[in-house]
């Protein structure tokens, strides 16, 4: 019973709190324990607060649990977020003591809808990479091969949800930091559009490119903690305000005649074999159920790493100037050198890469006049192994970490909304994912699709093997 709850979906665990076949309490026990047996594996988990999650779950009452899908139900958030009176370390030694004195927005909106926090997740330090490497927590490993990385930077929340320990979790993605570790380890990773979702109360990396993002296992729980989680904060200026959307409306809907973008360049280059022959598939399936496929020509993708680096270490050096001085020495190497680099970057450099991004959102809304979304691979190889540096596909070599979010980061300077989740399984036994990209503010347009596919067999794929 308690391993086929873990690997529950939301949903569901709703449903048998609805009928009494399990309390909260049961719940935050059952996934406690997985946390002490997977934990010192995983690596997921940097705070754990089992106690008073136990606490919460037992005052909860059945007003209480009819409030929203997500009542009485165990999360995890990146150790980013802000929960009051718990310490938010940042996956770093510099805020080793740091207690959060208010909640982020979004764990004040979960917690207002009786929703259960059972922890704060393991990141890259100040999500400041895509591997999950941390010197101080240790390195998060991928469910289905602890071998191989969970991916990051929200590596904890990833690894956390792929292990049974939570049904779902919050995380960040300045250039893929939720959907790339989410596709390595077999999970539906939202991105909703900038300004969707306040990131205030998270600790920033990058104020330009940081989106709050969800991590579950089905496309419908991402809808619903969605709903909960979205709307106008007029306390961040990033915040946009709009009406509220039921994102689990369309869910199952007739897709036929909507039109599915296939980029001509880039994002079908240098990608294993395997990954290809996957989406060729999810592309025919596409086709069967009405869609219509057309090539789109995307932005020049030669120098949008640079772009990206060069908005986001100027503006973690600003984030961190406070820090740094008597601090210092606390950052890792890792670190220290990307804040170094943020030091001798212009302004001129930075406002002609700003410039660079306004431009790409301009010419990826134009192409949204043509198409209603975009497909791509998720990523273009499968989860690396531990310690690996560098990939090689087709005679080029990249950092490992550039690998991983190669079709992810584009998405954050044009800051539309996307969404990983698994299309089959690669002969080496690891989840491969695909990614659809809608217009700004659509995100109910990328669920009608995605939940076709996340109920279509074809596209299923196995639990990873994690007996305690």
């Amino acid at each position: 019973m308690s391993s086929e709850i873990a690997f529950s979906d939301v949903r569901s665990l709703n449903s048998l709190l609805d009928t009494g076949r399990i309390t909260p309490t049961e719940l935050v026990s059952i996934f406690s324990e997985r946390i002490k047996c997977f934990n010192d594996i995983s690596r997921a988990f940097i705070t754990v607060t089992a106690e008073e999650a136990a606490n919460t779950a037992g005052s909860l009452n059945k007003v209480d649990l009819s409030k929203s899908s997500i009542a009485g139900i165990p999360y995890a958030s990146k150790d980013l977020f802000d929960v009051k009176d718990i310490r938010t370390t940042a996956g770093s030694r510099v805020f080793q003591d740091r207690i959060a004195t208010e909640d982020a927005f979004v764990i004040d909106c979960l917690r207002r809808k009786h929703a259960i926090g059972l922890g704060k997740t393991n990141l890259h330090e100040f999500a400041y990479g895509a591997t999950g490497e941390n010197e101080v927590y240790g390195t998060c490993v991928n469910a289905y091969d602890p071998t191989r990385l969970a991916g990051g930077s929200s590596s904890g929340s990833a690894a956390a949800v792929a292990f049974g320990m939570v049904p779902a979790a919050l995380g960040t993605d300045t250039g893929g930091s939720v959907r790339a570790p989410a596709a390595l380890n077999g999970l539906v990773g939202l991105k909703p559009t900038i300004g969707r979702v306040s990131t205030r109360g998270v600790v920033p990396y990058c104020w330009t490119l940081d989106h709050v993002g969800i991590m579950t296992r089905t496309v419908a729980d991402s809808a619903d903690i969605l709903e909960i989680i979205s709307g106008y904060d007029p306390k961040d200026p990033a915040s946009v305000s709009l009406p509220e959307e039921p994102y689990s409306a369309n869910l199952g809907a007739d897709f036929s005649g909507i039109r599915i973008g296939i980029p001509t360049r880039f994002f079908f280059e240098r990608a294993d074999p395997e990954i290809l022959a996957a989406l060729e598939l999810v592309k025919e399936h596409l086709s069967s159920r009405g869609a219509m496929l057309l090539p789109v020509t995307l932005p020049d993708m030669e120098h949008t790493r640079t772009v990206s680096l060069t908005v986001q270490l100027p503006e973690a050096l600003s984030a961190h100037s406070a820090y740094l001085e008597e601090h210092g020495h606390l950052y890792s190497r890792d670190f220290r050198a990307g804040l170094a680099l943020g030091q001798c970057l212009l302004a001129e450099h930075y406002v002609k890469a700003k410039r660079f991004i306004e431009c790409y959102r301009q010419q990826t809304n134009a192409i949204f006049r043509d198409v209603d979304l975009i497909l791509t691979p998720a990523t273009p190889e499968i989860a690396p192994k531990v310690g690996t540096v560098k990939t090689t596909r087709d005679g080029v070599s990249e950092a490992v970490g550039n690998a991983i979010t190669r079709f992810t980061s584009f998405f954050n300077m044009t800051g539309h909304p996307a969404l990983t989740m698994p299309c089959g399984m690669h002969s080496d036994g690891l989840p491969i994912g695909l990614q659809l990209v809608g217009r700004y503010f659509e995100e109910r347009t990328i669920f009608q699709v995605a939940s076709d596919l996340d109920r279509t067999e074809a596209f299923s794929i196995p639990l990873p093997k994690t007996d305690c």
